[in-house]
């Protein structure tokens, strides 16, 4: 192939990635020109849609190696067009939010495009120094963004733990990257192959390697404290708690996301079987995930800490289905995640709609008892998003746990499928119950003054506000709610239709997932 040729077979395939960067840097320069950007997030989601759009060309180039640091596929070009997808709708969901609660909005959308290239790096990684850039250009974008309203001591706090913790994993990560590099001599993925001495290289013998079987655990330790499976999963409640909900709902979708298909593309260097040790080390956290997940978000009365535990029991599900290997195997964990990206995105996104004028998210189970008459709409979203999430039918979640399911049975895991069915099932305990509240009559607190409803605040106008009507001792009336944020509203609408979508025509996704 003539070099011309071939340099722009490169430069297109390597697009989205650019584009991304380019995004990162144009809004840049318009704060560095003027500090206020007049419609930044207009621009961030310009330019987002933008670089999705260059999917479709980097398409036509794969698949090809980006040198020896990324690989462009359809694996990586599907999984950067989620993360894409998925900050595109965290934009449209913060636009009213991020101005109400951190002031100037420009330095948020930044972060926001570089943690989307952060995560577009992790899902095309095929090289630890590719694999540490793209996780740490995620990970310190993150930490800005979950502190970034100043003036919430419960998101500075929130910060301060997921920074000592990432910290902690990544020194993990980079212990078990040296103990690989000295036992192999190089940095790509396909060191892993001596996992425990289980060779995938041509010739080699199975003998147990004490070094290259330490390095590849601490690595899959670091992974484990990402993704907040058990035992590593300590941060996940106080952080999604403390942090925005966009930015909470950005962290349970695109990050944990991107992090998933690097573990796909690590289990297909390393080539795991159900005699290696670290395959049954994962099998234990995934049952043990499903388990604690599951239980801890039964008696939740905080819906952030309820979504974040549920997250813990999804990705024990996703991570059987990782085990289960194979082609059924990646596409159910691909499928999953699709689901899983497009349901909880849904359900941070009304949270969102209902905190974007208070000083504090709305989060108490309690906030949300009668919506269904206040807001029909918000509520609509948020059930459909909480039944998708239980696994009932007709949704993407029921799709997706029906897949990961069947998988598990073809792998012949018999004890991580039973643990699927019977815990999806106490799921729908703690899901449903948010449900019935949400048209349920409230009534109110005997003792303590309750928390001010919308209303109360003066956030439903001017008149509702100073002069609501009184409520009677044991009664609370609610008047309806603020007007949704009419980007935001678009996103819940679109997120609601594709979340059913997937449900009903779940080929459409399918298609896309087999992968060559």
């Amino acid at each position: 192939m003539p070099v011309s040729a071939n340099s722009a077979s490169y430069g297109w395939a390597l697009a989205p990635w650019i584009g991304l960067a380019a995004l990162a840097l144009v809004l840049m320069a318009l704060v560095a020109v003027g500090r206020r950007v007049p419609g930044a997030g207009a621009i961030t989601f310009a330019g987002l849609a933008a670089v999705f759009a260059a999917l479709f060309p980097a398409a036509a180039s794969a698949p090809m190696n980006a040198g020896i640091l990324l690989r462009v596929d359809r694996f990586a070009l599907f999984f950067l067009g989620l993360a894409l997808a998925a900050a595109a709708a965290v934009v449209l969901l913060s636009g009213r939010y991020v101005r109400r609660v951190g002031g100037r909005s420009e330095e948020y959308y930044i972060l926001l495009v570089l943690a989307t290239l952060g995560a577009g790096v992790l899902v095309a990684a095929t090289h630890f120094v590719s694999f540490l850039l793209g996780l740490e250009l995620l990970s310190v974008a993150l930490y800005a963004l979950i502190s970034y309203p100043r003036t919430r001591l419960v998101a500075i706090e929130a910060a301060l733990k997921y920074l000592v913790l990432a910290a902690v994993s990544s020194a993990f990560l980079l212990l078990g990257m040296a103990f690989v590099y000295a036992r192999t001599g190089t940095l790509a993925f396909e060191g892993l192959a001596r996992l425990a001495g289980a060779s995938a290289l041509p010739g080699s013998e199975r003998a147990f390697d004490a070094a290259a079987f330490a390095g590849t655990a601490l690595i899959l330790v670091g992974i484990g404290f990402k993704l907040g499976i058990v035992p590593f999963h300590m941060w996940t409640a106080d952080v999604y708690q403390g942090a925005p909900a966009p930015v909470t709902g950005f962290i349970s979708s695109v990050s944990k996301g991107a992090v998933v298909a690097l573990l796909v593309r690590l289990g297909g260097a390393i080539q795991l079987g159900p005699e290696d040790p670290i395959w049954q080390a994962l099998a234990g956290s995934a049952g043990l995930s499903i388990i604690a997940g599951t239980l801890l978000a039964l008696h939740q009365a905080n819906l952030k800490r309820l979504l974040a535990y549920s997250s813990i029991a999804h990705l024990g599900f996703a991570l059987v289905a990782f085990l289960a290997g194979g082609q059924a195997g990646i596409e159910a964990v691909s499928f999953y995640l699709v689901a899983y990206v497009t349901t909880i995105l849904a359900a941070f996104g009304v949270i969102t709609a209902l905190s974007d004028r208070r000083a504090c998210d709305r989060e108490a189970i309690d906030d949300y008892r009668g919506l269904g008459r206040t807001h029909p709409f918000l509520a609509a979203v948020l059930a459909f998003a909480l039944l998708s999430l239980a696994g009932i039918p007709l949704t993407a979640g029921f799709i997706g746990k029906f897949l990961v399911f069947t998988s598990g049975i073809g792998a012949t895991m018999w004890l991580l499928v039973f643990l699927v069915a019977a815990f999806s099932g106490i799921g729908i305990y703690y899901y449903l119950r948010v449900v019935v509240a949400l048209y349920l009559r409230a009534p109110a607190p005997a003792v303590a003054a309750p928390r001010p409803s919308l209303e109360e605040s003066g956030e439903a106008g001017g008149a509702a506000g100073a002069s609501g009507p009184r409520t009677a001792p044991g009664e609370r009336v609610r008047a309806p709610g603020p007007a949704v944020f009419p980007p935001a509203a678009a996103a819940l609408a679109a997120l609601t239709v594709l979340l059913v979508l997937f449900g009903l025509a779940p080929q459409l996704v399918l298609r896309l997932l087999a992968l060559p």
